[in-house]
């Protein structure tokens, strides 16, 4: 018997709290919702586009921000002040660079208005395309020598 092909999923969140997220080693989708996370399974891939710099701050970033691998298939809640208990799991974040979306959106398929390249975005959690997870995720994990040719 073998194990499932993985399945490729981008959040959206801002830079910051992916920054916290790659911290903490885990992924928490849709301001905390478990639904989300439920569709993820085990060796499932993540990438986190951040569209702002921060949650409540104009400021744009426009990159992809981090990728990581989902680690095991247990929801957990946490208990944090002001009645809030997100929904979250585990997830093993690779060494990578951002990288801006710009110079991706021609070649992106789940960008299928390349006018209004943001459109997915809003939705704040989808499945992609392997071949979309493996064109950001190489742009990401690119090293500096392979970056200047």
């Amino acid at each position: 018997m073998s194990e499932k092909d993985p399945k490729y999923w981008i959040i959206v969140a801002s830079k910051d709290h992916v920054k916290s997220a790659v911290e903490l080693g885990i992924v928490q989708a849709c301001h905390g919702k478990s639904s989300p996370l439920k569709r993820m399974g085990k060796s499932d891939f993540v990438v986190f586009y951040s569209g702002k710099q921060t949650i409540d701050k104009p400021d744009k970033c426009q990159e992809f921000t981090a990728l990581g691998r989902v680690v095991d298939g247990e929801i957990y809640q946490l208990k944090v002040p002001e009645n809030f208990s997100p929904s979250r799991r585990k997830v093993e974040f690779f060494n990578c660079k951002a990288i801006s979306i710009l110079p991706l959106i021609d070649d992106l398929s789940f960008i299928q208005n390349k006018k209004r390249w943001g459109y997915p975005f809003r939705f704040g959690f989808f499945e992609i395309k392997r071949n979309d997870f493996e064109l950001i995720s190489s742009q990401m994990q690119q090293t500096k020598d392979e970056q200047k040719n």
